[in-house]
């Protein structure tokens, strides 16, 4: 989507859910033009994709600019054809490890993954990051107007060590905190075992603090009650206690 025009630009964020200040409008016109001047591409980066990155960086123009470069650059390395397709990888999508259903208080997509259906064996961490790409891409095209973010149940129901896979859970952090920022809305951890904690303790000092504030670990016990506090039963995954069946990514 691209937004050249000031005006375009400005409605764009106006008709968005979270609100744009001055400030920020006037730092992402200064981002825009340090990235067209480096990276012809980035004329088709959009207002909204401009702010995402912006916050991901505190407001910090250099550091919001350095990284929206390097972005685009991985972007056209990564994803030559523009998507991921999905023959480049079915292992992971017969497993229906991710799936989408519903929406939460907020307006915001639910996700579902189920930890235990991934096996470091599956295939190489090139295939998963692929797998992550194409998911990402598909709940960002799938976005309600108004909306950017999404709320994300990371199951671990049955997870043990044979699904520990740590370099893909450190590939998937990195994808969302460097590549989608600020498109996580809240992330639910659910039915975490014990033994979790201490591949947990790996990966958490990866995450940057933007997201820690994002992630709940819900205790068996008030799992349901949890979820409803945000999610209306009408709109909550049936294997939770609401109304609606989940979807695999690949059929949404």
């Amino acid at each position: 989507m691209e937004f050249k025009d000031s005006d375009k630009g400005k409605q764009q964020l106006q008709e968005n859910g979270e609100q744009t200040n001055e400030i920020e409008r006037s730092k992402i016109g200064i981002i825009r033009a340090l990235l067209e001047r480096e990276d012809p591409s980035a004329k088709e980066v959009d207002d909204l994709m401009i702010r995402r990155f912006l916050r991901a960086r505190d407001l910090d123009i250099e550091k919001a600019s350095a990284m929206l470069l390097k972005y685009l650059s991985w972007r056209r390395d990564f994803v030559p054809n523009g998507l991921i397709s999905e023959s480049e990888i079915q292992n992971h999508l017969a497993k229906n490890i991710l799936n989408m259903q519903g929406f939460d208080k907020k307006g915001r997509p639910i996700l579902v993954a189920f930890a235990s259906r991934h096996k470091p064996s599956d295939g190489t961490l090139e295939d998963f990051k692929r797998f992550v790409v194409y998911c990402l891409d598909k709940i960002c095209a799938k976005m309600p107007k108004g909306h950017e973010k999404f709320v994300y149940i990371g199951d671990l129901q049955g997870w043990g060590y044979s699904c520990s896979d740590i370099r893909a859970y450190l590939a998937c952090l990195s994808i969302l905190q460097d590549c989608f920022p600020e498109r996580l809305g809240k992330l639910y951890i659910v039915h975490a075992p014990k033994l979790f904690m201490t591949v947990w303790k790996v990966v958490y000092p990866y995450i940057d603090d933007n997201t820690k504030k994002k992630i709940v670990f819900v205790e068996n016990k008030n799992l349901t009650s949890t979820l409803l506090d945000e999610i209306d039963k009408s709109q909550l995954p049936d294997i939770y206690g609401g109304k609606l069946p989940l979807v695999p990514i690949q059929d949404c």
